[in-house]
């Protein structure tokens, strides 16, 4: 049987394409209630991230996805929707979402809310070891004992626990914030990622 593998938020990458052309739609994101729709109704149905809530493609448009075959990919964490669309599949009016040429002068733009900030964060962390900054704080904090860490991290649970007790809200954000991250700082200072955390949540959220 075939297992499709749902990320840390429960969601997996799906790809659109045409099934004629074989031209490359639109990227979306699909959770399992929007999969069962979209089989059983044959239109296809996302998952909207910044909506939080599933999302019939063309409820609004008209240019629904008809589906015509669904793939899962050899890893199982993305999906190959093939489709005939009744219109422009992107929102823009033109026929496909991919447009702009990635080039050595692109930009780039970092998520600066939700979950996906911790593996942004971590990734910083993981630098500031591999190449020490002697004006940065995590490279100080890597460089010495890893018992200074651990203190840290004893420090700032406390200090987050305090704040909470005492309904002090803007505070308990900013050491929870200090916790998180001084945290991240001593999986890195333990050759350990935020992956290995997830794992143990994953397991949780099962058991």
């Amino acid at each position: 049987m075939n297992t499709i593998k749902l990320d840390s938020r429960g969601l997996v990458t799906a790809i659109a394409q045409h099934a004629e052309t074989g031209e490359v739609l639109m990227l979306g994101y699909m959770n399992e209630e929007s999969i069962k729709r979209t089989l059983d109704t044959g239109n296809v149905w996302f998952f909207s991230r910044s909506r939080s809530e599933l999302w019939h493609k063309g409820s609004t448009s008209g240019n629904y996805l008809r589906l015509q075959s669904a793939v899962l990919d050899c890893d199982g964490d993305a999906i190959l929707l093939r489709v005939l669309p009744d219109g422009p599949a992107c929102h823009t009016g033109s026929e496909t979402c991919f447009q702009h040429e990635v080039t050595n002068q692109s930009k780039f733009e970092y998520s600066k809310n939700g979950s996906s900030v911790i593996d942004e964060l971590f990734s910083v962390i993981l630098r500031r070891k591999l190449e020490p900054s002697s004006s940065s704080y995590t490279s100080t904090l890597l460089e010495g004992d890893v018992d200074r860490v651990a203190q840290k991290v004893i420090e700032e649970a406390g200090e987050a626990a305090i704040a909470g007790v005492t309904s002090r809200n803007d505070d308990l954000a900013e050491e929870l914030g200090d916790l998180i991250y001084h945290s991240l700082v001593l999986l890195a200072a333990n050759d350990m990622t935020p992956e290995h955390v997830w794992k143990v949540l994953q397991a949780r959220r099962d058991g």
